[in-house]
């Protein structure tokens, strides 16, 4: 059995490994570093607590620093004060919705295959339409898209007259 429980290593794991690698033991492993500058003792490390005495014993500790609630800061990048909707956490926190950015390999994309799902059924449902596109992941994207829509829907390749009248008066 694992002495750790998220380090499910067992002895024979242990040894195993240092077989395959060609050691006997794990001080093995550091015959190259030179005696006098090994560290010899035990941590000094207070013992460890229950989960939630470890989160009270935390807070008392951030407590003691200065703070973006009771002080101003001006650093900037995002450490202002915002609203973050609770929802978020619980949607951030399913594992459908937090894999790959973009949907080239589905079995490591389909988070956001579900979240596009999500949004175009969302969208379509508060405007009413048939069908609603949330595929542009950046501005680029999102030009070309359009171009190839424009360029689909009017079957031209190009406006000479663009700069001469709006593109509303088509």
């Amino acid at each position: 059995m694992a002495k750790f429980r998220y380090l499910p290593m067992t002895e024979q794991d242990e040894k195993e490994m240092l077989q395959t690698i060609g050691v006997n033991s794990i001080e093995d492993l550091f015959a190259d570093i030179p005696e006098k500058v090994r560290f010899k003792r035990d941590y000094d490390l207070k013992p460890p607590l229950s989960e939630p005495n470890l989160l009270k014993e935390l807070t008392k500790l951030a407590a003691k620093n200065v703070n973006t609630q009771d002080a101003a800061s001006f650093l900037g990048a995002g450490t202002y004060s915002h609203y973050i909707p609770t929802i978020v956490d619980h949607v951030i926190s399913r594992s459908e919705f937090y894999t790959a950015y973009t949907p080239y390999q589905p079995e490591i994309s389909q988070g956001e295959l579900q979240a596009i799902f999500e949004f175009q059924t969302m969208v379509a449902e508060l405007t009413g339409m048939d069908l609603a596109n949330s595929s542009m992941y950046d501005g680029p994207t999102s030009l070309a898209e359009g171009a190839m829509l424009a360029v689909g829907h009017t079957k031209r390749k190009k406006n000479s007259n663009l700069g001469n009248r709006s593109p509303r008066s088509n």
